[in-house]
């Protein structure tokens, strides 16, 4: 079998290492492997397939030899290497935000618009971890009447602020119980908090990211401006609230989707289950619906609670869940890249 040559780029965060781990379950065929991070783990040492790799520090020379680029990093860091990576003959599969946008850069999510894979000029963009978990959800439901618009709010795990956010919610968590056994109720702790602007311990915060001019945050305006693109429908408008809520992994999204033609619900639960990568977990009943517990550290997402919208006609509700350090950032950039090398 062909072998590739990869770099992962920020490996020693939580995608970047989630990358690692997918490469290997995926079977990926690896030639070299390279790992970049910053300064502070210069030299650190990471097991990969039984073999021990060094980190090293990126430089514009650092890339020569490759044939894939995953980017696991900042905006600021995508943007100063990306000139080299392309430059070397490596393609940049990139998780960043910085590129997501821009005209001759594909944005993809493998099952529902791979076509666009092989439009890229060096660099494929992965889109942000909501976007992709809510359009898992939808395209099954797109397929079978266009969607003019989303009503959608989400409930995102406090990892997706990356490694501090769990540590900060669990050590309020401590504090908090500490007050309890104590004999009180308590509501607020006195902690340091660093990661989020609020204490996130038996709270919600109704804030990701930062105001982009219409009182919609930047985060919540991404599910609209990504979904266009990923989904070829241009005029799709898409009303996001974005909520972090203390859950340690997987993103939950409630969703209502209006679309041109009313939809039969058996003809769209037929079509989830053709569909790869979603599941249908939909049984209120037997207490069977969508869960971060269910759907944390693996790759599939769970679509379920679909119903009727009761103010529009032709509009569909429904529930997604899905792990957005996997699906939502480090799987789906590793689907885009055997798919780009038609790696089975």
């Amino acid at each position: 079998m062909k072998t590739y040559n990869v770099g992962i780029l920020g490996a020693t965060g939580a995608v970047g290492r989630e990358m690692l781990n997918v490469l290997g379950e995926r079977h990926f065929p690896i030639g070299e492997l390279k790992l970049f991070a910053s300064i502070n783990s210069k030299g650190k040492e990471i097991e990969f397939m039984g073999k021990k790799y060094y980190v090293e520090v990126a430089t514009p020379d650092s890339f020569k030899g490759l044939d894939l680029v995953l980017g696991a990093t900042s905006n600021a860091l995508a943007k100063e290497f990306a000139p080299s990576i392309v430059e070397a003959g490596a393609v940049f599969i990139d998780n960043s935000s910085a590129f997501r946008m821009l005209d001759d850069v594909p944005l993809v999510v493998p099952q529902i618009n791979p076509e666009d894979i092989f439009k890229h000029k060096g660099i494929i963009a992965n889109p942000n971890c909501s976007t992709i978990i809510a359009l898992m959800g939808l395209n099954p439901l797109n397929k079978l009447s266009k969607i003019k618009y989303v009503y959608a709010t989400t409930f995102q795990a406090v990892s997706g602020a990356g490694a501090n956010g769990p540590i900060e919610l669990m050590e309020e968590n401590l504090l908090l119980s500490d007050e309890y056994k104590n004999g009180k109720m308590p509501i607020n702790v006195e902690y340091d908090n660093k990661v989020f602007p609020h204490q996130i311990a038996s709270n919600v915060i109704p804030q990701i990211g930062s105001d982009t001019g219409n009182l919609y945050t930047t985060e919540e305006m991404k599910m609209q401006n990504e979904g266009r693109k990923i989904m070829h429908n241009p005029n799709m408008s898409v009303n996001c609230t974005c909520v972090r809520v203390p859950v340690i992994r997987s993103h939950s999204i409630s969703l209502t989707a209006v679309c041109e033609d009313k939809v039969d619900i058996k003809a769209l639960k037929e079509q989830i289950k053709k569909e790869e990568g979603i599941l249908l977990c939909d049984d209120l009943d037997n207490k069977e619906y969508p869960m971060p517990i269910l759907t944390s550290d693996q790759d599939t997402v769970y679509v379920g609670r679909i119903r009727y919208d009761l103010v529009n006609e032709k509009g569909i509700t429904m529930f997604v869940c899905g792990d957005q350090v996997r699906k939502g950032a480090a799987t789906n950039a590793i689907e885009i890249a055997l798919k780009l090398f038609d790696i089975r």
